[in-house]
C-alpha cells in the first residue's frame, strides 16, 4: 500500500475528535508532502537536529510535535516553534522549558509523558513522582501542562488495553482537579500496531510512522 492509500484507510478507522500526529522521523520532505496533501497538518519528530532540518523547508502552517526524549540542552533550539512537547518527564527538563520560554517571552504546552509500563529502556515519569512534578507546574509563568503522553510495552490486546485504560484514569484524575497551568485536553497514546486499543480506551492523539509511510529500510539508530 502507498501513502496516499495508508492514510485513506487511516481516516476510516480514526473517529473524529481524534487527532493523527504523522511521525515523520527520517522521511523525505517529498513523503511528507504527501500526507500534507491529504490534509494532515500536525507532524512528531523525535530529534532536535532532523527536526531543525525539516522546519524551515516544510510548510509554515504545520503544527510540529517533538515526540521523542528531549534532552534539556536542545530545548533553545525548538523554543518557539512547536506546537506541543510530548515527552516532558523531570524536574530539571521542565525548569530549562520554563527558562527558555521565558527568554522569548511566549507560552510552552508540553505533555507529561508517563512511563506507566515502568520499564527501564523508556524515558517517562513514574505515576509516583507525577505529583512532584505537578507542584513545579503550578510554579511555572511560562509553561502549561496540556494532557499526558505515554509510550507502553509491547504486548497482546488485552494487556494492551489495561496500560491505556491506567493512563485514561490518570487523566480523568487529575481533570477533576484545579491545578494551576494544567489542563487536560490531549491524552497522547497509541501508534501504528496499537492505535485501534488506545482510541477505544479514551486516547484522542495518536501517532503514527510506519501506518502512513510504510516501514522505514534503513532505521539503525533512529
Amino acid at each position: 500500500m502507498d501513502i496516499e492509500k495508508n492514510i485513506q484507510l487511516l481516516k476510516q478507522n480514526v473517529p473524529e475528535g481524534v487527532r493523527i500526529i504523522a511521525v515523520s522521523k527520517t522521511r523525505t520532505l517529498e513523503e511528507m508532502e504527501i500526507a500534507y496533501n491529504l490534509g494532515l497538518r500536525d507532524f512528531g519528530e523525535n530529534k532536535v537536529q532532523e527536526f531543525e532540518a525539516k522546519y524551515d523547508s516544510f510548510h509554515q502552517d504545520v503544527r510540529w510535535h517533538i515526540i521523542g526524549h528531549l534532552q534539556r540542552n536542545k530545548v533553545k533550539y525548538i523554543a518557539g516553534k512547536v506546537f506541543l512537547i510530548h515527552s516532558v518527564d523531570s524536574i530539571r527538563l521542565l525548569k530549562e522549558i520554563e527558562s527558555q520560554y521565558e527568554k522569548i517571552n511566549q507560552c510552552a504546552r508540553i505533555l507529561i509523558q508517563i512511563n506507566i509500563g515502568r520499564e527501564e529502556s523508556k524515558s517517562g515519569i513514574l505515576i509516583e513522582e507525577l505529583e512532584e512534578l505537578i507542584k513545579e507546574v503550578e510554579l511555572c509563568r511560562f509553561v502549561k501542562v496540556h494532557g499526558l503522553m505515554a509510550i507502553i510495552p509491547k504486548g497482546e490486546e488485552a494487556r494492551n488495553r489495561q496500560y491505556f485504560r491506567n493512563m485514561k484514569e490518570v487523566f480523568e484524575g487529575f481533570k477533576l482537579k484545579k491545578i494551576n497551568n494544567l489542563s487536560m485536553e490531549y491524552l497522547s497514546m497509541g501508534m501504528s500496531g496499537d492505535f485501534g486499543e488506545a482510541i477505544k480506551e479514551g486516547s484522542n492523539m495518536v501517532r503514527i510512522g510506519e501506518g502512513i509511510f510504510g516501514k522505514r529500510i534503513n532505521n539503525n539508530n533512529l
